[in-house]
């Protein structure tokens, strides 16, 4: 009987071994942002030297051409660039992005803990829209914190709530692919 009993526990541990081996590993990418693109996407240089092109999760900002989308670009530069942050996140867009939160340590004590969501500090700053496509894919707790500061934002009158009617960026693309002016969509 002590033979079975350990053949047993054998093909167990083989099995929870393959199990362990087959799953993926989703392990927070942890570097220093290199670049800025815009306001909602920047690169990450890990310890490996590798570079992770970064689609925030959770915002669309202005495009660079579009009014403010310069100003988020700064804005996003001013929270994460030259500093280690921390990815989570392992989706990866059309584009070959990974789609992720930035976590970074907040800008007034660079020697605390990672505790400041990048994308979200974007959004409070009236300099993204939370990008509600994809608000399926964010925790209930994200969604509902983005979809607040969103209309934190523009009771305010931050940033791009500061005008009429601004164009969010899903649209102004679309305007751009299809070669419609912009006012069309407004």
């Amino acid at each position: 009987m002590d033979f079975w009993l350990i053949l047993a526990r054998s093909v167990s541990m083989r099995f929870i071994l393959l199990l362990l081996v087959a799953l993926p590993a989703f392990a927070d990418v942890i570097g220093v942002v290199v670049g800025v693109s815009d306001g909602d996407t920047v690169t990450v240089l890990d310890a490996d030297k590798t570079q992770h092109k970064v689609r925030l999760a959770g915002i669309d900002c202005p495009e660079k051409a579009q009014p403010f989308g310069q100003r988020a670009k700064e804005r996003m530069s001013t929270l994460v660039f030259g500093k280690e942050v921390r990815l989570e996140g392992d989706k990866r867009d059309r584009y070959g992005r990974t789609v992720a939160k930035v976590w970074v340590s907040p800008p007034d004590c660079q020697r605390c803990p990672k505790t400041l969501d990048a994308g979200l500090g974007v959004l409070t700053s009236g300099l993204a829209w939370h990008y509600k496509k994809y608000q399926n894919e964010q925790s209930a707790e994200d969604r509902e914190r983005y979809a607040f500061a969103e209309n934190e934002a523009r009771s305010k009158r931050a940033g791009l709530w500061s005008v009429a009617d601004p164009v969010p960026p899903w649209d102004w693309r679309k305007s751009r692919r299809s070669g419609e002016g912009l006012a069309s969509k407004r």
